[in-house]
């Protein structure tokens, strides 16, 4: 999509596109539709609340974009494992840790390629993941909820998963989002409860988490369109002085994170989002107001508020007032218009919601779990009625 599109735009739209939203269930009701009227959000997240069936979920996301003068990012988090939102729907996709242990490059390919063409099937062009966090056996045992969605324990092995897992996924032409930066592997909790505090130093980052998205940054393809920057706080790298012991912020709302290390240091030039700006890490320390414009003072080009509506309208209320006082300058604003805009380009629209396609690519979810030994849950009917297809779970 072009730039000038997004100009085009009256001015409180154009605050509207910084915005990705979740929404409150699975029908385009009148709620919804006003949610969407009032912000008109350059994405929505969609959430396992959202679905209820391949035909219904498909409906949802081509009313929101009848509704939208510009077509916004439709994201999801399938990553299979434990963050599958779509498990009630299709055959639940194994977890990154059960195709590491199986040592299957070819495994994270097709789960990669399945995943893309899945999406785009049920009317999404973006996927955040994968995750890119490196769990050694040390980190194991720390309780951040990231012990099952890690591709590897060092930065090669982890660099090796994932590059695969992103040729199948964008070859399809559903984008992938690399979470969560600069790496909470080394955390002690999980954000979604408080956020989580990384000692490493700098040096030590960029030889461990940094190593694999250095990696990817520098390659000549320039496949990495999308980052997600996570909750956590990095007392050695970044602290905000002039406080007693200094003011550790999270790294979705730091301007030394997110342009200093991330923009300028690192060199990436594309898409930034945050985690959800509702979670624990942020919710317990900041309004969502404050957080909104501070996320998008350290350099974010996108905004998740994912839970409750309330929230997102109190979210984008402050920021298109910070924009119109001019505490965020026209600059800026151009700068992550252009960033979403390039972005929008290169999302692909939806393919075909063929049913027939739709239970060849479960069959392949079940054969790989076969192959994988992997198994979710308990016994479950998914998609178009697909009885003994979903596995069952047997992980950490």
């Amino acid at each position: 999509m072009p730039a000038d599109g997004i100009y085009s735009l009256p001015f409180e739209q154009q605050i509207g596109q910084f915005f990705s939203i979740g929404l409150p269930g699975t029908d385009f009701d009148e709620e919804t539709r006003a949610l969407i009227e009032e912000i008109k959000p350059g994405g929505v997240i969609i959430f396992g609340r959202n679905v209820d069936s391949p035909e219904q979920l498909r409906g949802l996301l081509d009313a929101v974009r009848a509704t939208s003068s510009i077509e916004p990012l439709f994201g999801i988090d399938q990553e299979g494992g434990l963050v599958d939102r779509l498990r009630e729907i299709f055959t639940p996709m194994p977890s990154a840790r059960a195709i590491r242990q199986h040592g299957d490059l070819a495994g994270v390919r097709t789960l990669g390629r399945v995943t893309g063409e899945l999406l785009r099937r049920l009317g999404f062009n973006l996927n955040f993941a994968p995750v890119m966090s490196i769990m050694t056996e040390q980190r194991d045992l720390l309780s951040n909820g990231l012990y099952s969605r890690s591709y590897g324990r060092s930065p090669g092995e982890v660099l090796g998963y994932t590059t695969v897992y992103m040729r199948g996924l964008q070859g399809t032409g559903c984008l992938g989002c690399l979470k969560h930066f600069p790496g909470i592997g080394a955390g002690e909790v999980d954000s979604h409860m408080e956020m989580p505090v990384v000692s490493l130093t700098h040096d030590d980052l960029m030889a461990q988490d940094l190593a694999p998205y250095i990696e990817l940054f520098q390659r000549q393809d320039d496949r990495v369109r999308a980052v997600m920057v996570s909750h956590g706080g990095f007392p050695n790298i970044d602290i905000r002085t002039g406080t007693t012991g200094g003011l550790l912020e999270p790294a979705s709302i730091s301007q030394g994170i997110v342009t200093r290390l991330l923009r300028e240091e690192l060199n990436f030039q594309h898409l930034v989002v945050t985690d959800d700006l509702e979670m624990g890490a942020i919710a317990k320390r900041y309004t969502i107001e404050d957080a909104a414009v501070r996320a998008f003072e350290a350099g974010e080009d996108m905004l998740l508020i994912c839970a409750t509506p309330e929230a997102m309208r109190r979210g984008y209320d402050s920021l298109l007032r910070a924009a119109r006082d001019g505490r965020i300058t026209e600059e800026r604003i151009h700068a992550s218009l252009n960033r979403i805009a390039e972005a929008k380009a290169l999302a692909q629209p939806p393919l075909p919601l063929d049913m027939e396609r739709y239970q060849q690519l479960s069959d392949q979810i079940v054969a790989l779990n076969k192959k994988l030994d992997y198994t979710y849950g308990g016994s479950t009917t998914n998609a178009a009625g697909m009885a003994g297809s979903a596995p069952v779970q047997s992980q950490q």
